[in-house]
């Protein structure tokens, strides 16, 4: 397919599907619903991407866990990897991965251990709303949400029965740590620094 408004946007679609598009829109598949991706991102939320992937990269250099930002293919799914059979990917701006199993040439098939999703104007309630269910449900060890123009930092933590606990609302001046990457700390002053 090499038009995006040929599409039945009411339709309900698998990865083989999303594997034969061909149109310029990027666009992810929650559920086998399509969600129309924002325009390229601003430089802020580019900037702030640049700093914390580059944070992760050099605190995960020679560790076993890796770091991924988009675009980059991440098929949900708990038992299906058979393309025509996974109905959600998604394009986190950052995801942490360090089952190296879940790699192939694509991406990641499963859950990663950490999605970072850092809001754009327009894309709020998408973020919020669908990501949250299918992070939550296919066992996302942390979700993390950052607001650029709010300056604010929350994460979801799975706890032991899979469902997501909030942390604290963070902004400058906090300092981020994970359990997911003992030692890793990531300074909100320096991620929100003008």
């Amino acid at each position: 397919m090499d038009n995006f408004s040929l599409l039945n946007l009411a339709g309900n679609y698998s990865y083989a599907d999303y594997l034969t598009w061909k149109f310029q829109e990027r666009v992810e598949l929650i559920k086998g619903r399509i969600f129309k991706m924002s325009p390229a991102p601003r430089v802020r939320h580019q900037a702030i991407s640049m700093y914390i992937s580059t944070q992760l990269y050099n605190f995960l250099n020679e560790k076993k866990c890796e770091v991924f930002a988009a675009p980059f293919d991440v098929r949900l799914t708990k038992k299906n990897t058979r393309n025509e059979l996974v109905k959600t990917v998604v394009q986190p701006d950052i995801c942490v991965i360090c089952d190296p199993d879940k790699l192939d040439e694509l991406g990641c098939v499963g859950a990663p251990d950490i999605i970072i999703e850092i809001l754009s104007p327009g894309n709020n309630t998408k973020e919020l709303k669908n990501k949250y269910e299918v992070y939550e449900e296919n066992g996302v060890l942390e979700y993390w949400i950052i607001h650029p123009e709010e300056k604010t930092f929350l994460a979801y933590t799975l706890n032991n029965d899979g469902k997501y606990i909030p942390s604290a609302l963070k902004t400058m001046g906090d300092k981020i740590t994970t359990p997911v990457l003992p030692g890793f700390v990531l300074d909100l002053e320096k991620v929100f620094a003008d």
